[in-house]
């Protein structure tokens, strides 16, 4: 059968449901996924065919799109920061406003005391809490090669697949499995403690897209609607005791809780705290700096 005939099919079943132009980039990522064939490939030889065989892997996403399943979940794979990630239904699809976050501590870091700390004395030490996929924690070890980063989740299976991905992108992070919420021994001072956790709370879930409500884990989703800021709280306070005199903190938010999250940070030792928007000019992100202790 021939590729543009499958390409057709992809439009016929899914255009209704995703529009057009996103179901184009749906096809291209299939065939680059399962044939190694770029969309440069097809428009240069338009009789390119695959057998009966070959076929079952996309008519297979094709049945698993109509039905809303992520497409990176179906292909295993995603991009973040410009690298490859692997993901799989235990861990959250990264998402560019997390993007967002990463080139945040990025810039902040590297023109910061932080930075000149780390590259003059010691590495520079890096927590990400909640590392899912390890998506921020890869990302910064990636750019920060000389920092000695740190990832923390409480899911096994996700770990597994954390740890695959600083495999697959050739960086050293060293994986804690073990919930923020518990109280737990560690004896290092952090420079940076990052952190996207699950801040979604139950009464939002009418805004949630069905592709996401039903197919990413809940778990790293949602928090109730009585405590939605539980994990931040036991994250500030981790963060309070942990992190150096220069040390920065960086948050994820939900948009609707910016005041109460700038409220509950500045209950700590913590000061210059602001909230950050993200390119939707939502209130994405929080940034914060331990008080000096003199």
């Amino acid at each position: 059968m021939k590729l543009k005939d499958i390409e057709q099919l992809f439009h016929k079943e899914l255009d209704a449901l995703f529009g057009k132009d996103e179901v184009s980039q749906f096809f291209y990522w299939c065939i680059e996924s399962f044939y190694n064939l770029s969309r440069l490939d097809l428009a240069l030889d338009t009789n390119i065919s695959i057998t009966v065989e070959e076929q079952l892997k996309i008519i297979e996403a094709l049945e698993h799109l109509k039905q809303e399943k992520p497409i990176q979940y179906i292909l295993g794979e995603t991009e973040f920061y410009g690298l490859p990630f692997k993901v799989t239904e235990n861990t959250l699809i990264p998402r560019p406003e997390t993007e967002e976050l990463v080139s945040l501590i990025l810039t902040n870091v590297t023109s910061s005391k932080v930075e000149k700390l780390g590259s003059t004395k010691k590495p520079i030490t890096i927590l990400d809490i909640g590392t899912g996929s390890g998506c921020i924690a890869i990302s910064l070890a990636k750019h920060l090669p000389s920092a000695k980063v740190y990832a923390l989740d409480v899911n096994t299976a996700a770990l597994k697949i954390a740890k695959s991905n600083a495999e697959l992108n050739q960086v050293d992070v060293t994986f804690i499995e073990q919930s923020v919420l518990e109280d737990f021994c560690i004896d290092i001072e952090f420079d940076v403690i990052v952190s996207n956790p699950p801040y979604v709370r139950e009464l939002e879930k009418a805004e949630i897209k069905p592709n996401v409500l039903n197919n990413e884990p809940h778990l790293a989703l949602f928090v109730a609607d009585n405590n939605p800021l539980i994990f931040y709280k036991a994250i500030t306070e981790f963060a309070e005791k942990h992190l150096t005199k220069n040390g920065q903190l960086y948050f994820e938010i939900n948009e609707y809780l910016g005041k109460e999250m700038k409220d509950l940070v500045s209950n700590y030792k913590f000061e210059n705290i602001g909230i950050i928007k993200d390119m939707f000019q939502k209130d994405r992100m929080l940034k914060a700096n331990l008080i000096h202790q003199l």
